[in-house]
């Protein structure tokens, strides 16, 4: 039965993955503007640029000429997940120093996120993606200034 719940368990990560994926392409040029993408990959597989036997998966990636959009997704948004996402940008550069002349979009995303975990990722310069409606949106995208994401 633990075995059970585990794929259950792990089967829900990837709906919601499943459904935030297909929309950052549209929230990276529609939403913010950031003009064609030239990169979009989903569960994009890299090894560091500083040291080679660091490998790690990211869960969406979209690039244009001047933006460098980033998303994890979580089924269970919680401060930890987000404090572990906060280490990944601050490394960021280590992975991808090919874009390091672009303006980061960090991106955190659930199909619902509760309004305190909002204001912490608003805090920390994180846009929030969740479900509005039918389909997913930033919805503090007022609060986060797209020239200190």
């Amino acid at each position: 039965m633990n075995t059970k719940w585990g794929e259950l368990a792990n089967k829900l990560g990837t709906v919601a993955e499943d459904i935030v994926a297909p929309n950052i392409p549209r929230i990276a040029t529609d939403v913010f503007g950031i003009g064609e993408i030239d990169d979009f990959s989903v569960l994009r597989r890299k090894r560091n640029a500083l040291d080679s036997g660091r490998r790690r998966e990211f869960e969406a990636i979209a690039v244009s000429k001047t933006h460098f959009v980033l998303n994890e997704t979580k089924a269970t948004p919680k401060i930890e997940y987000i404090d572990k996402f906060i280490e990944t940008l601050d490394e960021i550069w280590d992975w991808f120093p090919e874009y390091r002349e672009k303006t980061l979009l960090p991106i955190f995303s659930s199909l619902y996120i509760p309004e305190e975990i909002v204001k912490y990722l608003t805090r920390k310069s994180i846009f929030a993606m969740a479900m509005v409606g039918d389909t997913m949106e930033i919805i503090n995208i007022d609060e986060v200034p797209m020239d200190t994401a």
